[in-house]
């Protein structure tokens, strides 16, 4: 993306040029009409390149040239019995930071008014036009702010009703051991007792793969910490790929403790509109976030270019929230239900209803068939507050 050195004042102002705010710089690019110059701020602090997400989708979308692999079926273990689950219309994919990065700038250097501004955000004032102060003193004039900088930029977001806690090892090994056409979504053949707990499993290859412990953490609780992370990857290795220390190299780590909230977030305040995970796009129950924020991406560019405001953007129903607050809810209490829950739903030739119970683009009737395989009792009482 090329670089942004003149004065804003007017047009929109993206604070943060992670994946929300990369994304919406990328759909802005690519409709007709836009209120002004589009100018993303960034102090560089996190390299983008080393970041990477993966989705599930069954339609095409913008930043495709964007994604390094798709998968048609996928795994799960839960229960006691190993399933592999084709995907229907549905592909499940992969993206890396620098070859998101590398598409959106594709895209946004083919119009004239959209750049990168480097520099550090100190405040963001509303008013009858935001004001965007820099830590540099130069300030900023856009008509519109849309904020993708974290839920911790400012004190307005939700309380979590769970933590979705993961570390993660990119790991080679000396054996083939990885089947590089299915990844493992789920497998719950690890310790149990601290908090539900399963493994992800994404194959580069037979000999390459991330290997990842996640943990749905209660809200009150501390993290499960990098120690007990490490223990449980290293006896799922050890236990189910029968592969000990010797006989694997770690690569690359990564961690990360994310908010999983059911509620979403007050996302306006006057000309100011929070994006990405600030903006509610962390799905609670799933913790997928990356083609929710592309979704969300096109729809605010799409209403700017007819409307001239960004607020012609569909909710979801909002049954969908109360699901995900009595899931997150029964899991963080009785940790056993999430394996229970999975057990049941994955009980299929096909993931496609449960991908699309996700998406939100389920019917009641689809919800009633995929509810019946639940374990009803526990996930009733949570769904009550009880």
């Amino acid at each position: 993306m090329r670089a942004w050195s003149g004065p804003v004042d007017g047009g929109i102002a993206v604070l943060g040029a992670g994946l929300s705010g990369l994304s919406l710089a990328a759909h802005l690019a690519a409709v007709s009409a836009r209120p002004g110059p589009v100018v993303l701020v960034d102090d560089g602090a996190r390299d983008i390149r080393d970041a990477g997400w993966a989705f599930w989708s069954r339609r095409s979308g913008l930043l495709d040239a964007a994604v390094s692999a798709r998968f048609a079926r996928i795994r799960v273990h839960a229960g006691g019995r190993a399933r592999t689950l084709g995907l229907g219309r549905y592909r499940y994919g992969v993206v890396r930071g620098a070859d998101l990065a590398s598409v959106v700038g594709e895209v946004t250097d083919r119009v004239d008014d959209i750049g990168l501004r480097t520099g550090r955000v100190a405040q963001v004032h509303d008013g009858a036009r935001p004001r965007v102060a820099l830590s540099d003193g130069t300030e900023l004039h856009p008509e519109w702010v849309f904020d993708g900088r974290g839920p911790d930029a400012d004190d307005r977001g939700t309380s979590p009703d769970a933590w979705l806690d993961f570390r993660g090892w990119r790991i080679r090994t000396e054996a083939p051991l990885f089947d590089p056409d299915v990844p493992t979504l789920f497998d719950f053949r690890t310790d149990q007792r601290r908090a539900a707990s399963f493994v992800y499993v994404l194959p580069t290859d037979t000999r390459h793969a991330l290997v990842e412990h996640t943990s749905f953490a209660h809200p009150d609780g501390g993290p499960v910490g990098t120690a007990a992370h490490d223990e449980a990857l290293r006896e799922y290795l050890a236990a189910v790929l029968g592969a000990d220390e010797d006989t694997y190299i770690v690569e690359a780590d990564e961690s990360a403790r994310l908010p999983l909230a059911s509620r979403p977030p007050a996302r306006r305040s006057g000309n100011i509109v929070r994006i990405g995970a600030a903006g509610g796009m962390l799905k609670g129950s799933s913790g997928y976030a990356y083609q929710r924020i592309q979704c969300d991406s096109a729809a605010i560019a799409q209403s700017l270019a007819r409307h001239g405001h960004p607020f012609d953007v569909r909710p979801a129903p909002s049954r969908f929230a109360r699901y995900d607050q009595g899931l997150l809810r029964a899991v963080v209490e009785r940790p056993a239900v999430l394996e229970r829950a999975f057990a049941g739903l994955f009980d299929r030739s096909s993931a496609e209803p449960i991908l699309r119970f996700l998406d939100e683009e389920s019917t009641w009737r689809d919800e009633a068939a995929l509810f019946a395989s639940l374990p009803a009792a526990p996930l009733l009482r949570a769904m009550a507050g009880r």
